[in-house]
């Protein structure tokens, strides 16, 4: 069996000790953690650390890859996207998924958390080479068209839930797409589908969220008119979205909030209040592309919550790469650590997919992946990773 170590090693939450090896089987299981050198230990140049777990992504947008420009702000980019659905043939959208894919495994991730509102990623799925939270979204702002919305999302939910591999790495769940699309009886339905599980939900991507929530007015009406849907009945709460939404949600579910581009501290304390496990997503590079805007995570920090890594789709993004993320926010938040970083978009991101008994971090037993990372502490490098096991 081999043993592997390197300049530093990190396990997923912290810095390993120095002279720490890992015995790893071929497949990549941690046989034994060993303090101290050892002599058939192979050297890798600078960081070993546990296969990035991407906690938001969007593969079925592959093929909208350049299609929309960048910081046009979140309404007129959603108002872009459906102007394209007749652009590309299914062989065109199939091949994009599968690139996409790759890109994934060749950035290191080991396990997603992907966004559907189609079947289309089953077949993707089925090549088990990464775990899958497949989170299928259910879209309806009519509170008469709840059931309706949510046969749809059910159905799909079925077929993705059918679904067998030799090695079971596969979950699902329905989840709401956005407060401003997703009707409060739409919201009951998806809360006591699967009681306990993971919601997610994108959240406060742009300023007109919460001006729609508080005053029924702004850019998000006009995205509703634009979709032909009827929000006449929508009465304003007077309060930001999140803090109107939560109420939709039972205690017993852990909430996986994603973007947070506008949350505030007000925000944060609601949520935290309410419920005992709340991880906060950042898509820092999809947040430049969209509104060219990063959350305030100073802030996340002082909080002292949970925070996951997501890319969003190939439509809002260069690339499929959670190391970029998280070199992205390294720039702008210069004062945040590696070893914190690192963590978010390991065992933080994990734990928000529940994935965390099986990939995350570098423990005996698991096999979460091994990558390389190297130039990461020179300043005026990108660093880049590899795959190793």
């Amino acid at each position: 069996m081999p043993f592997i170590t390197a300049h530093k090693i990190h396990n997923g939450r912290e810095w390993m000790p120095e002279y720490t090896v890992l015995e790893v089987t071929e497949t990549g299981t941690i046989l034994s953690i060993i303090n101290g050198p050892h002599p058939e230990a192979i050297f890798y140049d600078g960081v070993l650390a546990p296969g990035f777990v991407n906690a938001h992504c969007h593969l079925e947008l592959s093929h909208l890859k350049g299609v929309v420009p960048e910081r046009t702000g979140l309404i007129p980019f959603l108002k872009t996207i459906p102007k394209h659905r007749n652009d590309f043939t299914e062989a065109q959208k199939s091949k994009a998924r599968h690139d996409a894919y790759e890109e994934l495994l060749l950035n290191g991730v080991v396990a997603v958390g992907d966004i559907a509102n189609t079947t289309d990623t089953l077949d993707i799925r089925l090549r088990d080479e990464l775990h899958f939270h497949t989170f299928i979204e259910a879209i309806g702002f009519n509170d008469d068209r709840a059931e309706k919305a949510f046969e749809y999302a059910l159905q799909n939910f079925t077929a993705f839930a059918e679904q067998k591999v030799e090695v079971m790495r596969l979950r699902q769940a329905i989840a709401p797409h956005a407060p401003y699309s997703v009707s409060r009886s739409l919201f009951r339905k998806i809360d006591t589908h699967r009681p306990g599980s993971t919601i997610t939900i994108h959240n406060q991507e742009s300023r007109a969220e919460d001006r729609f929530f508080k005053k029924k007015e702004g850019p998000v009406t006009d995205l509703l008119q634009s979709l032909s849907i009827d929000y006449t009945k929508f009465k304003p709460s007077g309060k930001s979205s999140l803090q109107t939404y939560i109420d939709y949600i039972s205690l017993g579910h852990a909430l996986l909030f994603v973007h947070n581009t506008y949350t505030t501290r007000k925000d944060v304390k609601a949520a935290q209040k309410r419920f005992d496990e709340v991880t906060w997503c950042l898509c820092p590079n999809a947040n430049l592309y969209i509104e060219g805007r990063l959350p305030d995570i100073y802030m996340l920090l002082e909080e002292g919550v949970g925070i996951a890594i997501g890319t969003d789709s190939l439509a809002s993004n260069h690339q499929l790469c959670i190391l970029s993320e998280l070199y992205t926010i390294k720039q702008h938040y210069p004062d945040i650590d590696w070893e914190m970083l690192l963590r978010w978009g390991t065992l933080g991101s994990a734990c928000a997919l529940e994935l965390q008994m099986q990939v995350g971090h570098i423990s005996k037993g698991l096999a979460p992946g091994i990558n390389q990372i190297l130039m990461l502490d020179e300043p005026e490098m990108k660093p880049i990773v590899r795959r190793i096991i």
